[in-house]
């Protein structure tokens, strides 16, 4: 029997309605559906291919893809952070570059991230500590000069502690190198990341935006090396500190010496010198100098201080030096004062006194940024308690 409805022509493929593309996506090769005519009716057959992937996260949302890596042993990077966190502290030696210098690094670190140690430039050192997440170098006038940007006036940091230059030591030493820190990060690694070798060994790296960890593929999993993040190029071994005697040993003196570090990120412009109750007073002579934040711009840094240094003089005999330092207001102006005392003060006084005649004094002066108050210091010395 003849069929009396007119044959349907084929439907070019050209002419099937177009499948809208998704924005943002790339096509895996999907095969494209086809329409199969089978006994008279239609039936769509979708081929669908499923594709899977694991994704690695670091603390702060940085990825890594782990396709290929099934071989990588679950838990790896837990068994890691029980390894750190069992640790005492952590050793790091390695290298940054300083104006195409290369400088050696040497810390000590405990598990909380306080550290002790040193920079060795150009045969040329420099004393390093952190504590309460801020880092402080104690480093001859050269040091400053060449490495700390200070061509102008490098003694007003130069051997006494200051806080470290963010042009050459950009590092947040808790953070990136503390073991706690470290441990934590690890803790939450659900996936494995790419296996490299380094130094003929084995090992996981671990990438975040504030450093590359690497922890060796074979259990237990020790951490091995550690490339922070910024300028310089750092790049540090690590190995496990037995105890942490010896460093807490070293790290107590140099915190409790902190008091009135000073600070390079903060300048000042400073007004005319005066003095205040200094004639015929063997108590003492005031210094007061007014000063102006000039640097940084925009809104006064949180904890800004300024620090006074001066040095009263009498025809070349020095008869004594003072500090005063304080909060540096909304309006970045303040007035810094400061008293000269004690016995070369006292005989000179005396002196004067018994001395028919002219006696004239001067004063020199100098207003630095401060990082460290005088009372904080009992602070950073109980946080280095705790970590006994």
């Amino acid at each position: 029997m003849t069929d009396p409805r007119p044959p349907v022509p084929p439907t070019p493929r050209d002419a099937l309605p177009a499948k809208p593309a998704a924005r943002g996506k790339r096509t895996l090769g999907l095969p494209v559906p086809r329409m199969v005519l089978a006994g008279g009716s239609a039936a769509l057959l979708l081929v669908v291919a499923a594709v899977a992937y694991v994704v690695f996260s670091g603390d702060d949302g940085s990825t890594g893809d782990s396709r290929g890596k099934s071989s990588i042993p679950v838990g790896w990077a837990q068994q890691a952070a029980r390894q750190l966190r069992a640790a005492p502290g952590l050793q790091y030696d390695g290298t940054l570059s300083a104006d195409g210098q290369p400088v050696r690094v040497r810390l000590r670190v405990t598990r909380a991230g306080s550290a002790s140690g040193s920079l060795t430039v150009a045969g040329g050192r420099a004393d390093v500590v952190s504590v309460g997440g801020r880092t402080f170098v104690r480093a001859n006038a050269a040091f400053w000069r060449t490495y700390g940007g200070e061509s102008s006036h490098p003694e007003n940091y130069a051997n006494r502690w200051s806080k470290a230059p963010a042009s050459l030591f950009r590092l947040d030493v808790a953070d990136v190198l503390g073991a706690g820190a470290i441990a934590d990060l690890l803790a939450k690694t659900t996936a494995g990341p790419a296996t490299e070798t380094i130094g003929g060994t084995a090992a996981y790296r671990l990438r975040t935006r504030r450093a590359d960890y690497f922890v060796t593929a074979a259990a237990p999993h020790r951490l091995l090396r550690v490339h922070p993040a910024g300028p310089g190029d750092p790049r540090f071994s690590a190995t496990a500190l037995a105890d942490t005697g010896l460093l807490l040993a070293e790290l107590r003196p140099r915190v409790a010496a902190l008091a009135g570090a000073a600070d390079p990120g903060l300048r000042f412009r400073p007004g005319k010198l005066t003095f205040v109750n200094c004639e015929d007073n063997v108590s003492g002579c005031t210094v007061r100098v007014p000063a102006s934040l000039t640097s940084p711009d925009g809104a006064v840094p949180a904890g800004a201080r300024a620090a006074l240094r001066a040095t009263i003089t009498s025809g070349g005999r020095r008869l004594g030096s003072c500090t005063g330092s304080g909060p540096v207001p909304d309006n970045r102006e303040l007035v810094l004062r400061c008293t000269v005392g004690g016995r070369a003060w006292r005989a000179w006084i005396r002196q004067v006194r018994d001395t028919p005649g002219a006696h004239p004094y001067g004063a020199t002066a100098r207003v630095v940024g401060e990082a460290v108050a005088s009372a904080d210091v009992a602070d950073l010395l109980k946080k280095i308690e705790r970590e006994r």
